[in-house]
């Protein structure tokens, strides 16, 4: 599969889209001086796990080649060489012990005069326009207690490399592995608040991940920032396996989910054990689901359909309606007469032309579950709990969607959640890649927060359904998934994409491509529709980093990336 971390693509996009020249530091350095805000950050340095205080003199100068200058440089020693006479802003932490990561941060927490605090391992380096950039994304955001940066690696020949491109805060993929990482400015309140570092196996890895959770769950989400800039460089030697104990990591998240009261459990990812599953528990008594299927004919499609939904799925509490588009095959029409019988099914006919969204929301309409579940004749469930998995998301308060992993027959992926821009149609992240591929970071194998996902299987209570009027009848064939995705992102609900509920999908297999003239003129309706109401929407997709471009069968480089950088004006 093709990745955005390829060295000879990815060194090269950092020589011509993340370079600075002198003129560049002469903006920043005349952005800095008409700041109307000025915060001090205090930089504490901890022994990295892997290498001690080896690398130190290294991150100790990035951080002194700062443009921005209001700082101060916290120090658990002085390593050889370095004269703390020589820079007023290197602080020596008194009563430190070396050896033991949640002392040596917490005194120095005591000891600091800065706005925000910046916890940084020995061995990182931070870009010279680091601390610039937080400033600015402050200036942006006043009331932001949390931001953090992108990172990448450096290899033994000095090169960047493996470059991590993060997306806006999300709190599942927080507790399936650690999203924030570095680079990471906490504000010095918050830290006090929370009381400083808890040790965690005298483990920076750990500690920085337990110190992560801790603050971002401990505020509103809108006060956590991130910054689509590579602003951290760690040497490639520090890998997150090398002094990273995942049962540990494991434990802490237990433990953060048990202090928000959110009953789940806790286990290796099966694609990616080194990370974690999330397992929800489902309410009880399991809500009622309705799935709703529309069909036309095709019954070599809704029959594997239907079956898997009412023999192979082992949820509790079901009932499933199928919308029948005046289907005049005799197979189908035999297959609907056989489903009716079945106390759990019920045909439901539309005897108009075709429109998706109509048929969605008059099923809506007859629907009796708390739960609705969108499915295509399509599709086909690839295991039993698909369904348990779906639900126990839908039913928590702040999810408005989930979408399920979709795969084609020949298995490689089909849908693995959506991005906007940077063109009109929104692209499926990551498509074409191996089922069992666990993709960038874990993206293919940990529970997201995506900006949209497909229809084909989608989960929402049928309470945020209506809330949102429903599915838009004006987008008959295309968009109207991603314009409801959208609306519901709009009242402040998330929308999650789960790995774990696995169907296949004959994609087009039903409706067939827009290869005819009538079909082609609905859909460029469509898009102009879409168009026309989302378009200012293409370039800020929260999950889509500005850096990245997710296209039909591969993910590159933004070139130039599509967020200004903050000095330009």
């Amino acid at each position: 599969m093709q990745t955005y971390g390829d060295l000879c693509r990815y060194s090269d996009w950092v020589r011509t889209e993340d370079a600075l020249d002198d003129d560049d530091r002469i903006a920043i350095r005349e952005s800095i001086r008409l700041m109307d805000q000025s915060p001090l950050f205090s930089i504490i340095l901890l022994p990295a796990a892997e290498t001690g205080f080896s690398l130190a003199h290294a991150s100790i100068a990035s951080i002194r080649r700062q443009l921005y200058p209001h700082l101060e440089l916290w120090l658990p020693d002085l390593p050889t060489g370095i004269d703390i006479r020589t820079d007023r802003r290197l602080r020596v932490i008194s009563t430190s012990t070396a050896d033991d990561v949640a002392a040596t941060f917490n005194a120095a927490l005591a000891q600091t005069e800065g706005d925000f605090v910046l916890p940084l391992p020995s061995d990182a380096i931070v870009a010279e326009t680091a601390l610039y950039q937080i400033a600015a994304a402050l200036a942006e955001c006043p009331s932001a207690d949390v931001l953090y940066s992108d990172e990448d690696r450096v290899n033994a020949a000095g090169l960047r490399c493996t470059p991590h491109f993060k997306t806006d805060w999300d709190p599942d993929l927080a507790v399936g592995r650690d999203a924030i990482g570095l680079l990471v400015a906490y504000r010095r309140a918050l830290l006090e608040q929370l009381g400083g570092m808890r040790p965690q196996a005298d483990n920076v890895a750990l500690s920085l991940y337990d110190l992560s959770l801790r603050a971002a769950f401990g505020v509103p989400p809108h006060q956590i920032q991130h910054i689509p800039a590579v602003l951290c460089h760690r040497s490639l030697d520090a890998q997150p396996t090398i002094g990273w104990d995942a049962d540990k990591a494991r434990e802490i998240v237990r433990e953060r989910l048990a202090e928000l009261d959110e009953h789940a459990t806790v286990a290796p990812a099966p694609l990616a054990p080194f990370w974690n599953r999330i397992t929800r528990n489902l309410p009880d008594p399991a809500p009622l689901v309705s799935i709703i299927v529309p069909t036309r004919d095709h019954a070599e499609l809704l029959g594997p359909c239907t079956e898997s939904v009412l023999s192979r799925t082992d949820y509790p509490a079901l009932e499933l309606l199928i919308v029948d588009n005046d289907s005049q095959d005799p197979a189908a029409v035999e297959l609907l007469r056989r489903l009716s019988q079945d106390p759990r099914v019920r045909v439901l006919p539309y005897q108009q032309p075709f429109n998706y969204s109509a048929q969605n929301n008059l099923a809506a309409q007859e629907a009796r579950g708390e739960v609705l579940l969108l499915l295509n004749n399509d599709t086909e469930a690839l295991g039993q709990d698909w369904l348990r998995e779906m639900v126990s998301h839908a039913m928590r308060p702040d999810v408005g969607a989930v979408g399920a992993k979709l795969v084609y027959p020949d298995n490689r992926i089909q849908h693995a959640g959506m991005v906007l821009g940077p063109d009109i149609a929104p692209q499926h992240q990551l498509r074409f890649a191996d089922r069992l591929d666990a993709g960038p970071f874990g993206e293919l194998a940990l529970t997201r927060t995506v900006s949209v996902v497909t229809g084909a299987c989608m989960a929402l209570r049928r309470a945020v359904f209506f809330e949102v009027g429903g599915l838009n009848q004006q987008l008959s064939g295309n968009f109207n998934d991603v314009d409801l995705c959208l609306r519901i992102g709009d009242s402040g609900y998330r929308i999650v994409w789960t790995p774990f509920a696995e169907l296949l999908h004959r994609e087009t297999a039903s409706r067939g491509r827009d290869d005819t003239p009538e079909k082609r003129t609905v859909a460029a309706q469509d898009a102009r529709y879409f168009e026309r109401f989302w378009r200012s929407l293409r370039n800020s997709d929260p999950f889509h980093n500005p850096n990245l471009v997710y296209g039909w069968g591969a993910v590159n480089l933004s070139r130039p990336p599509r967020r200004k950088r903050p000095w330009i004006r």
